[in-house]
């Protein structure tokens, strides 16, 4: 049986939608009234939408997915949502796997990372890992299989046979400082996990952790990559070496990003 058609919403819609957003404070109310009409399967769930997004709900909770690398990806209400900044990290993972490659994507949340790596390359041997139970269920709605998908904390939940035999570890863990996450914007501050922002009292308490115990599961040669910000790359340089890394650090000014490539 096939789906059934969407509604077909008056172009007059699109404009009272838009005014609607706008007088909210969405910046792209234009655009983001485009994607909740061709999102809405009745006029009840485009009223609900409207009302979600008016509340201060990110856009891509209440649209269903996100847009990551060319992919969508599921979002389900209370997940981290992927950042365009993130797409750095994804593509230097890319970059240095191969078929039948082992990599970890660590602190998971949606799973945005691993997906695109899934699609780019053919026959990955991809876990992911999250301590964050509803980031886990959303993870497993876009990697496969969904059990290669573990909840628990960081390197905890991996199966012992993976212990150095890993080619590429890719992190993007929280890194807000503690007492900068009640500088966000409320729509992190207020709908995304506390764990999910938290890095600790400078925001590098993960990373510290993710380096400190990379080195027993990667192959000899293998590498560990992990996002951070300008503000803080050179601390996270400094753990990088400090665990015996060769480091490297990538940059793409245009979305902001700040990605630290170790080898071991």
């Amino acid at each position: 049986m096939s789906a059934p058609d969407l509604p077909t919403f008056p172009p007059s819609q699109q404009n009272s939608v838009a005014a609607i957003l706008r007088a909210a404070g969405c910046v792209f109310a234009e655009d983001e009234a485009h994607l909740l009409l061709h999102t809405a399967r009745s006029r009840d769930e485009l009223d609900a939408m409207i009302d979600r997004r008016v509340a201060g709900e990110p856009l891509e909770p209440v649209i269903g997915w996100a847009e990551f690398c060319g992919l969508r990806i599921h979002i389900d209400p209370g997940v981290f949502v992927p950042r365009r900044r993130t797409e750095l990290l994804a593509r230097q993972a890319c970059a240095l796997v191969g078929a039948g490659s082992v990599v970890i994507d660590m602190c998971c949340g949606s799973g945005a990372v691993g997906a695109f790596v899934q699609a780019m390359i053919d026959a990955v041997d991809l876990y992911a890992v999250d301590i964050e139970p509803a980031a886990v269920r959303c993870a497993r709605q876009n990697i496969t299989p969904p059990e290669r998908v573990l909840e628990g904390d960081l390197y905890g939940p991996l199966p012992t046979a993976l212990r150095g035999r890993v080619d590429v570890v890719v992190a993007n863990a929280p890194y807000v400082p503690t007492d900068s996450i009640r500088l966000m914007p409320p729509e992190a501050r207020l709908h995304e996990p506390r764990v999910s922002l938290d890095g600790g009292a400078d925001g590098l308490d993960l990373q510290r952790r993710i380096i400190a115990d990379a080195v027993p599961w990667l192959r000899p040669g293998g590498h560990l990559l992990v996002e951070t910000s300008t503000e803080q790359v050179e601390m996270t340089v400094e753990t990088f070496t400090r665990g015996g890394f060769l480091t490297r650090v990538a940059t793409y000014s245009e979305t902001a990003s700040t990605v630290v490539i170790g080898q071991c």
